[in-house]
């Protein structure tokens, strides 16, 4: 018999091959939690199922728009999951995409996210094996992972960037201020109103000279990284790479934003600084484009606003082919869930190249028995059931997530004329 949606009555075509296949495990509930033990909301998935105990979690978290998300989820993807066998992964996945009509959006990508990557953990859970050995197994013993530094001046995000090597950091990515403009990154500069405006001028004639002198001042026994965070265009990221050249830097991340993907071709074959992008992006086709050539060196990718580790498996498997590495988004707006699925994806990948790696605060560890931390520069996945990540639902409600457009706000940016930037 066809699942019905409680509401409705609405009867919802199961697969074609249920049938034959007795009296199987079905899911009975998706649940939907919002928690913010870091401060930015965190939307949790629980997919629930008629084998009491076993349910998977997955995370959906897109803090400018929870609550479209958890609508996504609760009012049309959750009825049709109802029912269902948990095991038809792909089958669901491309259900719950067509269903839309209109496809492809970070609010869909996200919603789908977190349910596939509970479908995951469950499957993991129910052959009683972590979650990377559904992947192929182990290809590395460990993620390489960075972490975060910014100051005022060389000086100061030299002695930050000694200070993560010796926490065992081999990666760090660091971001200057710039005095009189908002800058990315870099902690007490701007203000949370966004009333101090972004300088591309400013930041060109800066920033480029601080890497540089930190580069001088570490040595090259660290690898550093920098985010542009899609805010400049074109004609000054051309500029800006030209300037950069003698930092050695890793990768620059975000030079561009996704509407200017074009350029990376041209910028990539005229400057040797390696180019990293993609955490803005919600669709694997995105992808595609700056992959032909390529025309990037590292794929950015956020499990969650892609759709989860079904299409992001897809993904590493065309990196590999084109020799473009992972390099996967992961700061603290990304819950310790979707760090322990996309960890799952490091581990069994040869085209993984290094992983952003949060630091939480210890409210979040509460919230999420099992999240990982990084030890000596890497991170190591839980080798228990699943993605190896709970979530305690009563320590989850002390965290009540931000009213609509407070923790928005960071991202409403403007230009020194007053117009519309880019965050």
């Amino acid at each position: 018999m066809a699942p019905s949606d409680a509401r409705t009555g609405t009867l919802l075509a199961p697969a074609p091959w249920v049938d034959g296949r007795g009296d199987r495990i079905r899911i009975t509930a998706v649940r939907t939690f919002l928690t913010a033990p870091h401060g930015c909301p965190h939307l949790i998935v629980r997919v629930e199922t008629s084998d009491p105990g076993l349910y998977g979690l997955g995370c959906a978290s897109d803090p400018q728009r929870t609550l479209a998300v958890r609508s996504v989820l609760d009012d049309y993807l959750a009825p049709m999951l109802v029912g269902r066998d948990p095991d038809d992964i792909e089958d669901i996945h491309r259900l719950m995409l067509n269903s839309a009509y209109w496809r492809g959006g970070s609010v869909t990508g996200n919603a789908l996210g977190g349910i596939d990557v509970a479908l995951w953990d469950l499957k993991a859970k129910r052959l009683r094996a972590p979650l990377h050995s559904l992947f192929g197994g182990r290809v590395r013993a460990f993620a390489e992972a960075y972490t975060h530094v910014d100051g005022a001046d060389a000086h100061e995000i030299a002695d930050k960037v000694t200070a993560a090597r010796e926490r065992g950091y081999r990666h760090v990515r660091i971001q200057a201020a710039v005095p009189g403009s908002d800058t990315y990154g870099a902690a007490g500069v701007g203000s949370p109103d966004r009333s101090v405006p972004w300088n591309s001028a400013a930041y060109l004639k800066t920033v480029p000279g601080v890497l540089t002198r930190v580069r001088e001042r570490v040595g090259d026994e660290v690898e550093l990284l920098h985010d542009v965070h899609e805010r400049l265009d074109p004609r000054q990221a051309r500029d800006f790479l030209r300037r950069v050249e003698g930092a050695a830097l890793y990768f620059v991340e975000d030079l561009l934003a996704p509407e200017d993907a074009g350029h990376f071709r041209r910028l990539h074959a005229s400057s040797p600084v390696p180019l990293a992008v993609g955490e803005l992006f919600h669709d694997l086709r995105q992808f595609m484009e700056v992959l032909e050539g390529p025309s990037i060196d590292f794929a950015r990718i956020r499990v969650p606003t892609l759709g989860g580790l079904t299409p992001a498996r897809k993904l590493a498997a065309v990196c590999e082919l084109r020799g473009v590495r992972l390099a996967p988004h992961g700061p603290a707006d990304v819950s310790p869930v979707a760090q322990a699925a996309t960890l799952a994806l490091d581990i069994s990948s040869h085209a993984f190249g290094v992983q952003e790696a949060a630091v939480f605060k210890p409210a979040v560890h509460e919230v999420f028995p099992g999240t990982v931390v990084a030890h000596d520069g890497g991170l190591v996945p839980n080798e228990a059931p699943g993605h190896g990540v709970d979530f305690d639902e009563v320590a989850a409600r002390r965290h009540p997530v931000p009213e609509p457009g407070v923790h928005d706000r960071w991202a409403l940016l403007r230009h020194t004329d007053g117009s519309v930037g880019r965050p």
